[in-house]
């Protein structure tokens, strides 16, 4: 990774789960100022209709149930999938040249594993901690002070 400082015009992806903005900094390092790029939000994933489903196990008159799909869990996976789509266009077009993701653990793995190597490469630094619904203010505090640590 490279040098981890909220420098001018780094970006900063924060995303949950069912949400993401995509920050850039058009301060400097000493007084960032986070301005959005971009919004993303995940659709409600649909609640299941039925009870799961059975099939039959052969000839036999035993019917087995089939595990019920993880809609929740799906629907995170394939935003994580959009997101990581998402920054490989801007860094392809020279939009991005420095990233920070932050994210809950489970979401940075999510996205670590979607990654294109165009991507990986201008990762500056990752922070685990969920900052969507906190104010741009703390978000700014929050990113500067962590990557001055």
């Amino acid at each position: 990774m490279k040098e981890a400082g909220l420098t001018e015009g780094t970006h900063v992806l924060i995303a949950d789960g069912e949400k993401a903005l995509l920050l850039e900094n058009i301060g400097d390092a000493v007084h960032p100022h986070l301005r959005v790029a971009r919004k993303a939000r995940q659709e409600d994933p649909p609640e299941p209709a039925d009870r799961p489903g059975r099939f039959n196990d052969g000839p036999s008159v035993h019917r087995s149930a089939v595990e019920e799909t993880d809609w929740q869990r799906l629907a995170k996976e394939r935003f994580a999938e959009d997101l990581a789509d998402m920054l490989y266009r801007r860094v392809h077009a020279g939009r991005i040249e420095r990233l920070v993701l932050v994210a809950s653990p489970v979401v940075l793995g999510a996205l670590r594993g979607r990654l294109h190597k165009a991507v990986e490469g201008v990762v500056v630094a990752e922070i685990d901690k969920t900052l969507t619904n906190h104010p741009l203010d703390e978000v700014e505090r929050i990113v500067a002070e962590t990557l001055a640590a």
